[in-house]
C-alpha cells in the first residue's frame, strides 16, 4: 500500500489563510477530498494523511469530518493548544477519534527561535505519549539547534520532521543543515518526511538532480526505516505537479530494493502513525 504522509485540505478564507500571498495565487481556492482523490489514483497512491494548515481546534474537527467521510484519508495530524491549562482533558476527549494520529504547531512562524523549548510547550508535549499521539516538527533550518535539544527531552515520544526541516535548496545551502540533520537523526524516536522539497527549490527552474544531495543526506542518517514520502499537496503545485513530486523521489531512489521501496512509500508511515 502506497500512502502520502503529508497533504492539506482547506476551504479558502482570505483572512485566515493570509499566509497565501500574491505569488501563491493558485492556492487561493478550495482544496478538498474530491480534488485530491483522482490525483492519488493517477499516481497509484492508496491513501493519505491530512495535516493541519490552520492553528485552531476547528481545523482539527474539519479534518476529522473529512476523514470520517472519505476512507482514503487514513489519518489526521491536527492542531491543539499544547500550552492550554486544560490540555489533559482535551487530549482525553480527542483520543476517542481513531483517525486522529497526532498534532502539529507551525513553529516555523514563531518569532522565538527556541520556541520548542518553552516550558509551557514542553509540558504539553509531555502528555502526548500517554494518549498515543505523535508530533510533527515544522521548522526552518535556523530552528534545528533547538529542535535537537527538544527531542532530547522526550526519548519516548515519537516525532517526525516535516519537509526535511526546509533546507535552502534554491541556493544549494546545506552544510550546516546537513550537520544538524545528522544530529537530530541520532535520536531513534525521530523520523523524517521526504516532502515539501519543491517549494524550497527555484519554483520555475529546478531539476530532479537538485534534490539528490538532500534526499541522500536524510536517507544516510535516518535510514530506510524512518523516512517516508509526502507530497505537501496542494502547496507543492506552486512549483511542481503531484506526479513530479513522486518522480523526484522515485528517480533519486531508483536503486532501492522492492522491500526498501515498500518502506519508503507506505510501510513506514503506516507504522509511525498507526494507520
Amino acid at each position: 500500500m502506497r500512502i502520502d504522509a503529508h497533504q492539506h485540505f482547506w476551504i479558502y478564507d482570505s483572512v485566515r489563510d493570509a499566509w497565501i500571498n500574491d505569488e501563491m495565487q493558485i492556492l487561493k481556492k478550495n482544496f478538498l477530498p474530491e480534488d485530491l482523490l483522482p490525483v492519488l489514483q493517477e499516481n497509484n497512491i492508496d491513501g493519505c494523511v491530512a495535516v493541519q494548515a490552520d492553528q485552531s481546534l476547528d481545523e482539527t474537527k474539519f479534518l476529522l469530518k473529512l476523514a470520517d467521510e472519505n476512507n482514503f484519508i487514513k489519518g489526521v495530524v491536527g492542531w491543539i493548544d499544547l500550552r492550554a491549562d486544560n490540555l489533559e482533558a482535551q487530549l482525553e476527549k480527542l483520543s476517542s477519534f481513531k483517525k486522529l494520529k497526532g498534532f502539529r504547531h507551525i513553529v516555523q512562524a514563531e518569532e522565538q527561535e527556541d520556541f520548542l523549548l518553552r516550558d509551557d510547550f514542553c509540558k504539553g508535549i509531555s502528555l502526548l505519549k500517554k494518549h498515543g499521539f505523535t508530533y510533527d516538527i515544522l521548522i526552518y533550518p535556523k530552528q534545528l539547534k533547538s529542535a535537537i535539544q527538544f527531542v532530547k527531552r522526550f526519548p519516548d515520544q515519537f516525532f517526525i520532521v516535516d519537509h526535511l526541516a526546509k533546507p535552502n535548496i534554491k541556493e544549494r545551502k546545506m552544510e550546516e543543515w546537513k550537520n544538524e540533520i545528522k544530529m537530530i537523526a541520532e535520536f531513534t524516536n525521530v523520523y523524517c518526511k521526504l516532502s515539501g522539497m519543491v517549494t524550497e527549490a527555484d519554483w520555475g527552474n529546478w531539476s530532479i538532480i537538485d534534490f539528490k544531495p538532500y534526499i541522500e543526506t536524510v536517507l544516510e542518517n535516518f535510514g530506510i526505516h524512518r523516512v517516508m514520502f509526502g507530497s505537501d499537496w496542494p502547496v507543492c503545485s506552486l512549483a511542481a505537479s503531484y506526479q513530479q513530486c513522486c518522480e523526484i523521489l522515485e528517480k533519486n531512489t531508483i536503486h532501492f530494493s522492492e522491500d526498501e521501496k515498500r518502506k519508503l512509500w507506505g510501510e513506514n508511515v503506516i507504522r509511525f502513525y498507526n494507520l
